[in-house]
């Protein structure tokens, strides 16, 4: 029987986390109240204990944290002291939760749509038939392509945006009264964002679910929620109605999140016609068995700059990469390092050939090997590719760490669970410099991190660029990291290169069409942003007619 009240009431919550065999208060005294229909918004840096309240509010703790006291109250039932049968009947009916990793959180070893019914069939809310259906539905909603096929792939023949909505999808097979959302814009470019914002939003309205949406994104969250609740180091900074939060906040914390990405690198001169580029792409074709996925791609990396890769996922940023690498041999044109035309295949490349192109990945949770101390992921490619052993090699690792400005004392010794997503993706960084490399292709690396830790992540790579006059492709769909960090930029779209220039001559008006679609994509500190887009581009809500109208513009 459903309560009066809030469906979701916390009071006086603290939560710890073991560190050293000895408990730390990671959030402290914190209240929540949540309505049904209503959206709250967590956001706060990286160590906020934005992810662990969300977590609580489902009545969880992840390993190696507890519950010491409080209480956790969602429709009148007390999710702390029940057992276990009763929180099992609810997790996945009545509260889900979409991760922030989606390439972490699916079972590889089953298609989407099996993982997709498995709730709404255990829970007795449909069959499988109707369950498959609704599965489909679903995935139209979330502007999935080919949404009566896709359900029967694995999670690994999708692209990391499209395994985030079939996630999303999941969590809302149920129809439940609260979905936790952690991060589930964050693997999306701005233009699949703007859909997938916009499914959610007309979900959790069409059905009234409550939902905490957390992000370190301040324009998707003025979109989103009704209320926002800033988090510092655990504890409450301030809490009020969104759009008194963006006109007038009250903390100096919460003043400083809203002046961040004040990070621009100063644009570098173009490039001597003269100058051999470090890698130069020419009429590059891929494909994936029989279907055709790159077209004639061409472009430059030259020395100490930084090409800007963006797009919309599927449009080939990464199977150029992939190209570049070797992992995916061309099937026409040629990949040339300093010149010389590197053989297609990277099993075919020299021990050298491979040192001087390294990949730095979006996702540091999954790219790090979760058994290996620090000291021995960096320590690897030290070795491989270097042949420094022993003293030798330690001391290149614990300089390394000094590089990405991590203390060796400290994290040499650690395992990636005990960093913060800023700091593996600094380790990220450090393995790729292990090779002393002339070429870092950098895949989306700021994408999962706080717009606090992004900025220092940029300053950081920007910092070793001119320090070791490395040169990178960013691929990316953060248009404000490319103003922040590109010299130049190329705009691919199914497979193709549509645009390319300096990032000044990219962001300067007349836009090639779909270059002016990506611009006007990226979100806006304001709340009515993303209705007054929808309705310009025409679009009432998402469901299929929003979606005709969306792939026909």
């Amino acid at each position: 029987m459903s309560q009066s009240g809030p469906l979701v009431k916390i009071r006086n919550i603290h939560i710890e986390g073991r560190a050293d065999e000895i408990w730390l208060e990671i959030v402290r005294n914190v209240d929540l109240d949540l309505d049904r229909g209503e959206v709250l918004g967590l956001i706060g840096e990286s160590g906020a204990g934005k992810s662990t309240l969300g977590l609580a509010a489902m009545g969880f703790a992840r390993d190696g944290c507890r519950i010491a006291s409080g209480t956790v109250e969602f429709d009148g039932i007390d999710l702390i002291a029940a057992d276990a049968v009763t929180r099992r009947s609810l997790l996945g009916k009545r509260i889900a939760y979409v991760a922030q990793s989606a390439a972490a959180s699916f079972n590889p070893a089953h298609k989407l749509i099996n993982q997709h019914t498995e709730a709404p069939v255990e829970h007795g809310v449909m069959n499988r038939t109707k369950s498959q259906a609704d599965a489909i539905e679903l995935y139209r909603r979330l502007r999935l392509p080919n949404p009566e096929e896709i359900g029967f792939r694995y999670p690994h023949q999708v692209s990391g945006g499209q395994l985030q909505r079939a996630m999303t999808a999941m969590a809302m097979s149920c129809r439940p009264d609260l979905i936790i959302f952690d991060e589930p814009t964050t693997a999306l470019d701005v233009t699949t964002q703007i859909e997938v914002l916009a499914a959610i939003r007309d979900i959790v309205e069409q059905f009234n679910t409550a939902a905490i949406y957390i992000t370190h994104d301040l324009a998707v969250v003025a979109q989103m929620a009704d209320r926002i609740k800033v988090l510092l180091r655990g504890d409450q900074v301030e809490e009020s109605d969104t759009r008194s939060m963006l006109s007038d906040p009250q903390e100096d914390y919460t003043k400083s999140l809203w002046a961040v990405r004040s990070f621009r690198r100063e644009q570098k001169p173009l490039a001597s016609p003269q100058d051999i580029p470090v890698v130069s792409v020419k009429r590059v074709a891929a494909a994936y068995g029989e279907t055709r996925v790159l077209n004639e791609v061409s472009f430059d990396i030259h020395v100490g700059r930084t090409v800007a890769v963006v797009g919309e996922s599927g449009s080939g940023k990464s199977t150029a990469a992939r190209c570049i690498t070797g992992l995916l041999p061309p099937v026409e044109g040629t990949i040339e390092f300093d010149g010389v035309a590197l053989p297609p295949d990277y099993r075919q490349r020299s021990t050298e050939q491979l040192r001087q192109a390294q990949m730095i990945y979006q996702m540091a949770d999954t790219a790090l090997n979760p058994r290996k101390r620090i000291g021995e992921i960096i320590g690897r490619p030290v070795e491989f590719y270097l042949g420094m052993k022993g003293a030798e090699r330690k001391e290149r690792v614990e300089q390394l760490l000094e590089q990405i400005e991590l203390d060796p004392a400290q994290f040499m010794d650690r395992l990636p669970s005990e960093l913060s997503g800023g700091q593996k993706q600094r380790i990220g960084i450090a393995r790729a410099l292990a090779a002393e490399p002339k070429f870092i292709i950098c895949d989306e690396v700021t994408s999962a991190l706080d717009q606090l830790v992004a900025e220092g992540i940029l300053q950081l790579l920007a910092n070793l660029q001119d320090s070791l006059d490395l040169a990178y492709m960013f691929i990316t769909h953060d248009l404000a990291t490319v103003k922040s960090i590109a010299d130049e930029v190329v705009v691919m779209k199914n497979g193709e290169v549509v645009e390319t220039g300096p990032k000044d001559v990219m962001f300067t008006p007349p836009h090639h069409p779909y270059t002016d679609l990506l611009l006007s994509s990226v979100p806006e500190m304001d709340p009515d942003w993303l209705t007054g887009l929808l309705q310009r581009r025409g679009v009432d809500n998402i469901g299929d007619a929003a979606v005709d109208k969306m792939e026909s513009r």
